[in-house]
């Protein structure tokens, strides 16, 4: 009877797992030939037994090209990304998880042209937004009503790099939170560094603080893109967009330590670089890197877990052009990824044996598709 109970049990629970389903976030660019026909932020619902997802609603917002999730689902915040006489933005949106809709609630000033990165902090205190155009990061409060208010602080980076085609000036190019939430990397493409804050969520004006070792130098011209850490290991790491590779580094508190630099193209590429997104799928055994350029690809590595090493697995075809950016789904079955140019976001199933991936024929056909989000239904 106590066995038959338990197998009832795990039935139960493997049927709600399959159950839960998720809100899919789809940010573009409506500004452009390809892109005039996007209606901004697209909302999805995704159904993780099948790996189908079917639209919900859409907001319009101009260049929406990154979302950031506040906890707990209620608010989402976009990068809009433009600049000059449009000057960068960032939008904030209510969500109502009973109808799938995103309602506008204010806008304020980025800090800088270009914005092209969103994080929240995990306090739901403070938005931190990337100016790639102006080189410079702001922080922004949130308001109890998600609302965001005009930016206490920003940072302005000075300096250029070695390839003066694409760094003759800063280019900040993400914001992203450690784990713990205590510290912020900000990639500069532009400078081929990583620069370190404290990040003090309880801060009324000046949230970051330069950490003890505020600089973490990068090879020269590589240019740094997007980090990711280890949510369960002291290890991170970096991939460069004109470098084509992966960074990996010990971690702790703020401290970054070089291990290993591994390229995200196979051995013996010859074709143009420019590598894009990284991320690491639940349980921490393979990372996974987006490259544009002409590999048109996603990198599949294999992660040591007692030395945070990488070791190549294979390379699958994004089935589309330019894929800028790419998620894994929360339960790690499978990993959908936004093709800038093909005009489509094509869902893959993960081996979770190998970690590699095997195309499923769903596809979203969505204008100049950007980035990718999600969040529980329930």
């Amino acid at each position: 009877m106590r066995r038959l109970t338990f197998l009832s049990l795990l039935l139960v629970l493997s049927i709600a797992g399959f159950s839960q389903q998720y809100y899919l976030f789809i940010g573009t660019y409506t500004e452009g030939a390809a892109s005039q026909s996007s209606k901004g932020i697209y909302v999805y619902k995704f159904d993780p037994a099948t790996g189908n997802a079917t639209p919900v609603s859409t907001v319009m917002t101009d260049n929406p090209s990154y979302l950031a999730i506040a906890p707990g689902g209620k608010y989402l915040y976009a990068a809009n990304e433009t600049g000059g006489t449009k000057p960068g933005a960032v939008s904030a949106f209510s969500f109502d998880k009973t109808t799938g809709a995103l309602t506008f609630i204010n806008q304020q000033p980025s800090g800088g042209n270009g914005p092209c990165y969103v994080s929240v902090d995990a306090h739901d205190k403070w938005v931190v937004v990337a100016n790639y155009g102006g080189g410079s990061f702001s922080a922004l409060p949130i308001g109890a009503d998600g609302s965001l208010s005009a930016a206490t602080q920003t940072i302005q980076h000075t300096g250029s790099g070695v390839k003066k085609d694409r760094q003759d000036k800063p280019h900040v190019h993400s914001v992203i939170f450690s784990p713990d939430g205590k510290y912020l990397t900000v990639a500069d493409l532009g400078l081929d560094n990583l620069s370190i804050f404290k990040f003090d969520y309880t801060s009324a004006q000046s949230p970051m603080v330069p950490a003890t070792t505020p600089t973490v130098t990068i090879q020269a011209g590589s240019g740094p893109r997007h980090t990711a850490f280890d949510p369960g290991r002291p290890y991170a790491y970096l991939l460069t967009e004109m470098g084509g590779a992966v960074d990996v580094f010990h971690y702790s508190k703020g401290n970054f330590t070089w291990l290993q630099r591994i390229s995200s193209h196979p051995e013996g590429y010859t074709g143009a670089i420019g590598s894009a997104d990284l991320h690491i799928g639940p349980g921490g055994k393979y990372l996974y890197a987006s490259n544009r350029g002409d590999a048109n690809s996603i990198a599949i590595f294999a992660i040591d877990p007692s030395t945070g090493k990488l070791t190549v697995k294979g390379f699958e075809p994004t089935q589309g052009k330019t894929p800028r950016n790419f998620m894994i789904d929360p339960t790690g079955q499978w990993l959908l990824v936004a093709n800038q140019g093909g005009g489509n976001v094509v869902i893959f199933r993960i081996d979770p044996q190998t970690g590699l991936l095997k195309a499923t024929g769903q596809q979203l056909q969505i204008p100049t598709p950007v980035c990718l989000k999600m969040e529980p239904v329930n």
